[in-house]
């Protein structure tokens, strides 16, 4: 049966949702970024005589970010996934993009042989933790406002790994959302953003280089999700922090990359 790949619109979001459920054991956040994405463009839908799959891309800088793939289990094992994918690659590509990256859970085998398949490699490993807000005054930190970009390209925005330039480091002085920690000579930076689509949510970029000075940043965190009314801490991370009271690990996810020149 032929596949046709067009841009999803209003009226695909029903449909499309009622195959993306019980994507995960808890369910899935489709329903809550369809209005977002679909507002972003690129929101790309496969279809038969029925829309039976989904891939969204964000274009940003030298980059596509690939995310939301979603599949009709009825319309499984016919390449849609690949085809939605090479769709957004195709569309890089005539916008001289260089990079194509996605994030999988480091145990989902079939993503990940979708992703092998289509010549993305792992990049990096992270670790998503959830941190509970609370009053702790216990903490030593400073706001930055000097970051060398050779050593922090990337930063986490809305679960989208995305490129960091003078523009956005402006911003982030601006607004104090880089801190750092510094005890015994090492340190840890850790650079603060909100959800776009989940309210009061406080999604942390960590760079750690040590767990004394994770820790500070940690403690820093618990307190500032108090005293800005945030309902929940979101913090992602390349090492594995020590135990710490309300820091529960969740997941670990491979960070995949392709070039497209």
């Amino acid at each position: 049966m032929k596949i046709k790949i067009r841009g999803a619109n209003n009226l695909d979001k029903i449909s499309i949702l009622k195959f993306c459920k019980n994507t995960f054991s808890w369910g899935d956040y489709i329903e809550h970024v369809w209005d977002f994405w679909l507002s972003e463009g690129h929101l790309f839908l496969a279809q038969t005589q029925f829309p039976v799959g989904i891939c969204h891309a964000f274009y940003s800088k030298d980059q596509i970010w690939i995310e939301g793939i979603r599949i009709d289990p009825n319309s499984r094992r016919q390449n849609i996934a690949s085809k939605l994918v090479k769709h957004a690659e195709t569309v890089g590509r005539k916008k001289n993009l260089s990079f194509s990256y996605m994030l999988i859970d480091s145990e989902n085998s079939e993503s990940l042989y979708l992703a092998n398949s289509l010549n993305y490699d792992v990049f990096q490993t992270w670790n998503f933790y959830s941190l509970e807000p609370k009053i702790n005054l216990n903490y030593n930190v400073t706001y930055e406002k000097s970051l060398n970009r050779q050593l922090y390209s990337h930063y986490v925005k809305s679960w989208r790994w995305l490129p960091i330039d003078n523009k956005t480091l402006s911003s982030f002085y601006d607004e104090n959302c880089i801190v750092k920690s510094h005890v015994n000579d090492e340190y840890s930076i850790a650079i603060l953003t909100d959800s776009e689509y989940l309210d009061r949510t406080l999604i942390v970029t960590l760079f750690s280089n040590s767990d004394d000075s994770a820790l500070e940043i940690i403690s820093f965190l618990q307190n500032y999700g108090i005293e800005q009314n945030y309902e929940r801490i979101q913090i992602l991370t390349r090492e594995k922090l020590s135990n710490f009271d309300s820091l529960e690990y969740k997941i670990s996810f491979y960070l995949m990359k392709k070039p497209l020149v």
